[in-house]
Order: C-alpha cells, then structure tokens, then sequence
C-alpha cells in the first residue's frame, strides 16, 4: 500500500488568524500603547512580538450599531478599540431575540438517514477539498434609540481593551458591544497571542489582572440572591470591601489531570481557604473553578459537597451569629481549594451592616442547629440560596465524583450498569453519525452500578483548550460546547494530554482513497477526535437515542439533582 509523504506537518501559525495581514499594519501597532512599552527583548526568538501580531491578531473593522460581543456567547479573542467607539450594555442585559441569538441548524432528515450508507470505508478520512467559506455573520442591534432609552450603556474609546475575561477564563461573554460609529476599527487578539503577551510582558499581565477584577466584580455580585436588594450606597460599600483570591493560574495546564490521577492522596495538597472551627469572618463566593466541603469524620475529612461558581460558603454561620449575638458559632464545615479557583470574599462585618438589615426575611437561611441541642438535630451545610432543595447523594458516592473530580461534566455520559446488556448498540450509533468512527469508548470509572465514560463531558472549565496552540479546540459560540476544528487541528496532541478523563484520542488519518497521511518525515498525520454531542443531529447524541434499555444519559454533573433523580428512576 503506498502513503502519501508529501505533506508538510502543520505547525501553529500554518493558520495565522488574518492570511493577508499588511506589514505596514504591524508597524502601526508597534507604535501604539500598550505594544510601544513592550520591551521586545523579553519575547523569545520563537514567538516575538511582530510574530504574535502578524499571526495571532486581525484588524476588524465594524459598521454602525453592528455588533462585536454578544452576551452569553462564548468566545476566545480580546478587543482593543483602534479607531471609532464602541457601547457596552450594562445590566440588566438585552433580550436574546434583540441581538439575534437562534438554534444552530441540524442535518436535515434524509441527510441524517444517508449517513447510514454514505459513510467512507476507512476511519478518518479527511477530504481533498478546501471547505467553502462560511457566510458573513454580522448581526446589527435594532432600534437603537429605543436601547440607548431602556437599558444603561457606557461609551468605550479607542485605546479600551474588553473581552480578556472570556479569552482567558472560557466562560461566557458577559456583556453585549457594539459599534457605535461607522467604520469602527478593532484589533482582536485570539487567546493564544493574548496568552503568550501576558507571559513575556507584565506590564499587561497587571492591567489585565485589574480589568478582570473591576468587571468580573460588578457583573459578578448581580448575580447573588441576597445581593440583588442593596441600594447604590450599600452595593458601593460592598464592593469596596470584596477582596479576590485567585488559587492556581490562568495557565494551568497539567495541573488538573494530576490531581485526577493522584485521588485521594491530593486532599492532604489542597489548599483550605477556611477551616471547620474557626469564626466566620466573611462569606466566600466561587467565581469559577471548584472547592470542596468537608467535615470532619474520625481521624480525617469527608467530602458533603463540591461548591462551583455561583455557589456561597459561610453565609448561613454569619446570619446565625447576626440573629443570636450571645450564641455565636463557628464554621461548621472546611472550604479547600480543588485546582484553579477564583472566589470573592467579603468580610462578615460588611455583610451585617449593608446586606442582612435590608434583607428580606424569605431570603434569610434557616437557623443552625448544633448537634447535642436538640434531640433532632442536624447541622445543614451551607448551600447557594439559588440550590436549597439539592437532593441527597450518599458520601460514597460523592467521594467518588470528588477524587475523579467528574462535577467538572456538564454533558458527562453516565451508564447504569444494571440495565447495560453490552449491546453496543450506543457505539454503532455514534460510529454511523461520525463517519464511521466512534467518538466515545464504554469504559470509564465504577461506583457501585454506576460508570462515567470516556466521553467528552464538555467541562464547565474544558482544561483541554488551555495548551492547544491553535485554538482547534473551542467552546460553540452558541451553547458552549466543547468541538475540535478539523481544518486547524496540527495533532499536537496537547488536548488529549490535558483530557484527564481520557476522552480525547489521536488518530490517524487517511485521504479519500483510504491511503494513511504522513508528513515527510514519514511519521503518521495526527487529528484530535472527541465527543461533539452530535450537535448537527436531529434528536442529539445518537448514543443516548440508540440505548433500547435506557442505560445511558447525558448528565450535568455540576449539580446532583439529576444524577440522584436518574439513579433513583424506576
């Protein structure tokens, strides 16, 4: 069988982000803030500074009341404003049929049947063909008078920077822009220029650090239940007073597969942010990331719960001790850290001055009853007010989806063991939507009758995207899936070396006669392969469809109300 040894192994910036990105535009950005105090000396030979802008930055330009960032999208690129002004809408946001979000489009029918018989006979065949180029999505907000009137907005300027906490965080936008001039000129930095600027010039690493702090801050403590009620003095006085700690890094990469191998053995490494015993000197908000809740339990620490964003610690102790002044207690569970985590922490003084006053009474949390009072007595552990009826799960069980930390799923695979009859059934199906390769294997951790596979489970946090140095792996604008470009994949093997679950798998490829692709150093032409959630699929994933015995979902681990429901279902 011949090979085709002709090809030249892709390289990161084969696919710079703007092909025909002029020189003189390089210079241009050389001699503007922040690129001018750059120090080029501290960019190495292989990514300098010039190099990062040719290949990882494109000049967009923008009309009138077009839009740039859409709120709830997710995104990988940073925005600094050139020429023209841009607006921020301020909260509470615009409505998703004013900036038109829709469903991305499915298979039709009979192109959802032809897979059956269309399939190639070899696995991984990547065409010959160029793709054609997507269609222009530009969007234009509507009405612009009438947004202006109704909702709060902010002017931003040339020389603004905005969009770094999405590019760096890969959570949503948390704000809609648009351009409010004509001819609005932008330079937009995909996350791995943006990265690689913050890594060799700390000059920008700090002003981003305190960009993030100053908008993550007030986007963030809307979104808290018993926050929602303070006047603007109060929500002043607050927020003067939150305090951000940051555990781990923006980079952290490898980290997180290390602490999944190491189990148990990790708990004794985690960084506690507040212990069991000590006085409650403020409450502590998860803004992203994951921390575990302890107790003690004999000579160790169980796990009750595993708190991410959104998720507040420390509020029920301070409200006891703010309604009963000569009862005071201490905090009845330890918060330890579980990787990278960024939580908000705001001093318990502040809480009993601005917050609890003007509180309303159905938001305050029950009383704290200490075991030995009472005969019934229990000691509730602190939950979001936006959670209060999570259902029980057995320690077991969530030790179990602690030490394999599986909460970071929200579309994890979950099989009953019990109903599984070993068909198969869930991989031909997979097999059939995906050109002829399954996308997902039936093995993965056990607890009790109860398997998480090795399927992509499309984290909140996808510690796969942080080392892949083209941006193959993304987040789908739209819903947040994690996918993997095909087109810009060079086989690094990154992703799947990041993956602590084992879900992503490197394969090699073919052309269309089924002849292997190999580089010319004869070495085989590598693709990432993973889970797509079968999101051009009538129906979604055809594994959860195919199952004739109801064995198998896809569950958001984040929370354990539907792991509990399904494991209890009938």
């Amino acid at each position: 069988m011949s090979t085709v040894a002709s090809l030249d192994r892709p390289r990161r910036w084969d696919a710079p982000f703007d092909p025909e990105f002029p020189a003189a535009d390089i210079e241009r950005l050389l001699a503007i803030a922040p690129f001018r105090a750059m120090n080029p000396e501290s960019f190495p030979r292989s990514a300098t500074l010039p190099d990062i802008l040719r290949n990882d930055t494109a000049i967009r330009t923008f009309q009138a009341d077009e839009l740039i960032v859409r709120e709830g999208d997710y995104g990988t690129s940073a925005f600094l404003i050139l020429k023209g002004r841009a607006r921020v809408v301020l909260s509470p946001g615009l409505p998703p049929s004013a900036v038109g979000r829709k469903e991305r489009g499915k298979k039709s029918l009979l192109r959802s049947l032809a897979q059956l018989w269309s399939n190639p006979r070899e696995d991984e065949v990547i065409a010959r063909r160029r793709q054609e180029a997507e269609p222009s999505r530009s969007v234009f907000l509507q009405d612009v008078p009438r947004v202006l009137g109704e909702h709060k907005t902010a002017a931003m300027h040339a020389g603004d920077f905005f969009g770094e906490i999405a590019a760096l965080s890969r959570m949503p936008r948390t704000a809609t822009i648009f351009a409010e001039e004509q001819g609005t000129q932008l330079l937009e930095i995909r996350w791995q220029g943006l990265r690689d600027l913050l890594k060799y010039d700390p000059a920008l690493r700090a002003h981003v650090d305190t960009i993030y702090r100053q908008r993550a801050l007030a986007s963030y403590l809307q979104e808290i239940p018993f926050l929602r009620h303070l006047e603007p003095e109060a929500r002043a006085a607050v927020e003067a007073a939150t305090q951000f700690e940051t555990y781990g890094d923006y980079d952290w990469s490898g980290e997180y597969k290390k602490l999944v191998q190491a189990g148990a053995a990790a708990v004794a490494k985690e960084t506690t942010i507040a212990a069991e015993g000590d006085y409650p000197n403020g409450i502590v908000m998860v803004r992203s990331g994951f921390a575990r809740l302890t107790q003690r339990h004999g000579a160790g620490h169980r796990t009750l719960n595993y708190l991410g964003a959104g998720r507040v610690y420390g509020f029920d102790e301070i409200v006891h001790n703010w309604k009963n002044p000569g009862a005071a207690i201490a905090l009845q569970h330890s918060l330890r850290v579980i990787g990278h985590t960024h939580v908000l922490t705001i001093p318990a003084a502040v809480i009993e001055r601005h917050v609890l006053p003007g509180l309303p009474a159905n938001q305050l949390p029950p009383p704290i009853i200490i075991p030995g009072e009472s005969s019934n007595a229990r000691t509730p552990p602190p939950q979001a007010k936006s959670r209060p009826t999570e259902a029980a799960t057995d320690s077991a069980l969530m030790e179990f989806l602690t030490q394999n930390r599986l909460f970071n799923g929200t579309e994890s695979m979950v099989i009953d063991l019990d109903r599984c009859t070993r068909c198969d059934d869930c991989v031909r199906a997979c097999a059939s939507t995906h050109g002829g390769n399954p996308r997902f294997l039936r093995h993965g951790p056990i607890h009790d009758h109860l398997m998480v596979a090795q399927a992509c489970m499309h984290c909140a946090d996808p510690i796969c995207m942080i080392g892949c140095p083209t941006g193959a792996i993304h987040r789908d604008s739209f819903g947040g899936e994690v996918v993997i470009n095909a087109d810009t994949c060079i086989g690094c093997t990154a992703c799947a070396n990041n993956c602590p679950y084992g879900s992503i798998r490197m394969v090699e490829t073919r052309d269309e006669d089924g002849e292997p692709l190999v580089a010319k150093d004869q070495k085989p032409l590598l693709k990432a392969t993973k889970c797509d959630l079968c999101l051009d699929q009538i129906g979604g994933p055809a594994c959860v469809r195919a199952c004739p015995h109801d064995a198998l979902d896809r569950l958001d681990l984040n929370t354990l109300d539907p792991l509990t429901a399904w494991l209890n279902r009938r």
